[in-house]
């Protein structure tokens, strides 16, 4: 058996599978290739049985979303060290090789996180996971070359330890993720890998980012960019992921801030014309309520109170101006 299994999750992504896998598959020869595919209704599944028979077909009965679709297909999985990687997503010769002696000479690292940069401009990082990932104090996601809109240039930022890795491309023990549960699969899609990588934080377990290694990544967008239900999943989900990672003595209050910041946001949204993305966020704070106490019974055990980098992202780029990860 390989060492590590690469996991790719597609629904109707033929035209994707078309154009990377060849070269996921040239590049990766210490792996073992997997497609999890989330019954699709095109001919992916065909596609690949007709092209690459040394690829292992995973077949969801269903379309579960990214939380579930792995959850359901990494059950199938048995190789130590899991890599989950998105459709979209370019390798280069060599990628697998640093990854793996991160693995073998940090016993404390769990969760590695290769250097993604941008299919469209390969000098630049990418928005979904740039040099590695961090949470402000009220939860707001952002990257070592990327906060907010603003992309930095690429090798800026050197191999270090991370708080959560992209789930664009990123590795993770095996027994970890299994011993996690797995990503929540009430997430479906968005956050739920930053949600993943703040259990296994909690749990001891660290997250790394591999400067050394780099892939390419098609995707990638602002939420103003992006449509709606993109911008309520993520509002929706970071509020879940607070409710059950956030220390007890700091749960209320700093989820009373977030809602309020969030309000803020919407205002924004407002005043740029982008009603629907208004909405988004308001009916994210519903489904919120919703879930609330769901999620609370999810909490398990100790929280860790050194789980951020900075108070606010948002204060650090929109009121001091400070656009570049490096400078707050």
């Amino acid at each position: 058996m390989k060492t590590i299994a690469l996991v790719i999750l597609n629904w109707n992504g033929k035209s994707l599978l078309e154009k990377f896998l060849p070269t996921i598959i040239n590049y990766s020869p210490q792996a073992q290739i997997y497609v999890a595919d989330n019954a699709s209704t095109d001919d992916s599944v065909a596609f690949i049985k007709q092209n690459y028979s040394s690829v292992t077909i995973i077949q969801n009965s269903d379309n579960f979303g990214y939380a579930q679709g792995y959850n359901e297909a990494l059950t199938q999985v048995k190789e130590p060290i899991l890599g989950l990687i998105n459709s979209d997503i370019e390798v280069t010769p060599n990628w697998l090789t640093p990854i793996q002696n991160v693995f073998d000479t940090k016993a404390d690292v769990a969760i590695v996180q290769p250097q993604i940069l941008a299919y469209s401009d390969k000098n630049k990082y990418e928005y979904a996971g740039a040099g590695g990932g961090f949470i402000d104090k009220f939860g707001f996601p952002f990257c070592r070359g990327r906060l907010f809109d603003t992309l930095e240039n690429k090798d800026i930022y050197a191999s270090d330890y991370i708080f959560w890795a992209s789930g664009a491309c990123f590795f993770i023990k095996n027994e970890v993720f299994t011993s996690l549960g797995g990503f929540d699969s009430d997430f479906f899609a968005h956050q739920e890998e930053i949600d993943l990588c703040w259990r296994a934080f909690n749990k001891n377990h660290k997250a790394f980012y591999c400067a050394e290694s780099t892939v390419y990544h098609v995707g990638g967008a602002t939420l103003e960019q992006g449509n709606p239900h993109k911008t309520f999943l993520n509002f929706r989900n970071s509020l879940c992921m607070m409710a059950k990672n956030l220390p007890k003595s700091k749960l209320f209050p700093i989820i009373f801030i977030r809602l309020c910041l969030d309000g803020i946001a919407g205002i924004r949204f407002l005043l740029q014309g982008k009603f629907k993305h208004l909405w988004a966020v308001f009916i994210s704070h519903f489904a919120f309520y919703a879930r609330l106490n769901k999620m609370l019974k999810k909490r398990d055990g100790f929280s860790k109170s050194n789980y951020y980098y900075t108070n606010s992202v948002v204060y650090q780029y929109f009121v001091k101006g400070n656009k570049y990860f490096r400078d707050i």
